[in-house]
């Protein structure tokens, strides 16, 4: 193996966010910006997602997932951007200083090239998120075949022309598992109901409207699946209603035939070369803690997409892809500019998740955040001390909210003062 391969800048996975973070560099003026991919094509989750819906705040139209990735990947050529395929990261090392700078340095292994130790200028971590398993849920009963993720059956169906089964219960109202309710009665199966756990609807309401109702899918709120039954082959499960207090309602518990459940119980950050690389983990997002350039605790990591923060648009993907592709070859280029001050940014009345959680006056930003519980009518998202407020009419845990924040209303702010809270309320 021969001396260390330099890049300008490097960014790790090739779906929306990483594309568009390559695009954004070279656009910068980064000469050497290559994209690790450990899939043999580019695209991430998007290559699966045949149904429309994407593209219209960012193209104006709306697009299937792989019409939309296909216009980055345009760019990313017209750009100069190379992609290592089929090239899997398999060890990054804490950054070390360089000339007076902190540069990253990772290892791959690809089938051609065999081992491989990259240095970049910087570095772009863009490995996106994975389904929470079966596992993770402790659900009674044995081990038969037919329980999948709902991404697992999506690109078997989409993908791989493979049918995971004829009468399915879904659980969860994740967005992936909504539209592969309707995609699996398009494909003939009998969807028999949606059950999720929660008084309220986890992904984007018109996903409900679109994939629910208008196929006359029921969902049941405040259920779980509870038992599988079933040895060789999935069977059936059991159901049972929540209660207020989260616990199951004593006699609720009823059987519901079926070969297939499809599980879509929430999303996790693809992290584990985050932590080998030392940046600061936020507990709130379980994504790494980011400032308004996607720069992460180390100087010279930055981070975008579903691995910061799980995001209901792949439109906001592609915004904060770019963005951190742009911070990264300045930083590369040794002239990215800080502000001169440092804030906190903190989850105020209401709110579950905000990203970027850091700020330092440098640049306008937005930043993105969902709410705890709903709120069905006018509401007030605020950033105090008395940076803005905005008038909503409607909040839901499912769907994003951002709040601009600029520069000049930051540094305007006392010297005193270190965080800006953010938060919302009922009107």
């Amino acid at each position: 193996m021969s001396g260390a391969r330099r890049v300008d800048v490097a960014i790790i996975g090739a779906g929306p966010a990483g594309v568009a973070a390559a695009v954004a560099a070279r656009r910068e003026g980064a000469e050497k910006v290559v994209v690790f991919e450990r899939d043999w094509e580019p695209g991430g989750i998007l290559q699966q997602c045949i149904h429309p819906g994407f593209g219209l705040h960012t193209f104006g139209e709306e697009l299937t997932g792989p019409e939309y990735i296909h216009r980055y990947l345009e760019r990313a050529k017209q750009g100069g951007v190379e992609f290592d395929l089929n090239t899997m990261v398999f060890q990054m090392d804490k950054p070390s200083l360089k000339d007076g700078k902190k540069t990253a340095s990772f290892w791959t292994m690809n089938p051609r090239r065999g081992i491989e130790h990259i240095e970049a200028s910087s570095v772009v971590l863009a490995m996106g998120c994975r389904e929470r398993p079966a596992g993770s849920l402790a659900i009674a009963g044995s081990r038969p075949s037919g329980v999948y993720t709902a991404g697992t059956a999506q690109r078997f169906v989409n993908m791989e022309g493979l049918m995971p089964g004829k009468r399915v219960v879904i659980m969860g109202t994740g967005d992936i598992g909504l539209i592969m309710a309707r995609r699996m009665v398009l494909e003939g199966s009998d969807v028999v109901a949606v059950f999720e756990i929660m008084p309220w609807v986890s992904g984007l309401r018109r996903n409900i409207a679109q994939c629910l109702d208008d196929f006359g899918i029921p969902y049941y709120l405040n259920h779980s699946v509870c038992e599988l039954h079933g040895r060789g082959r999935l069977e059936g499960v059991s159901v049972v209603e929540m209660g207020e207090d989260g616990k199951p309602v004593p006699g609720s518990e009823r059987f519901v035939g079926c070969d297939t459940l499809l599980l879509a119980v929430g999303l996790i950050p693809e992290n584990e070369l985050s932590r080998m690389a030392g940046v600061k983990i936020e507990p709130m997002t379980n994504g790494p803690k980011v400032n308004e350039f996607m720069q992460t605790s180390e100087e010279c990591v930055f981070a975008a997409g579903n691995v910061v923060v799980v995001y209901d648009l792949v439109d906001f993907v592609s915004q904060e892809g770019e963005r951190a592709g742009a911070f990264a070859a300045r930083y590369a280029a040794g002239n990215l500019k800080k502000g001169g001050r440092e804030f906190d940014v903190i989850a105020g009345n209401n709110i579950r998740v905000i990203s970027p959680q850091k700020l330092t006056g440098g640049d306008d930003v937005t930043v993105y955040l969902r709410v705890g519980a709903p709120v069905e009518g006018k509401c007030r998202l605020y950033a105090e001390p008395g940076i803005c407020s905005h008038i909503l009419r409607y909040a839901r845990p499912g769907e994003m909210n951002e709040v601009k924040l600029e520069a000049s209303a930051l540094n305007a702010l006392p010297p005193g003062v270190k965080s800006i809270t953010i938060g919302l309320e009922a009107l």
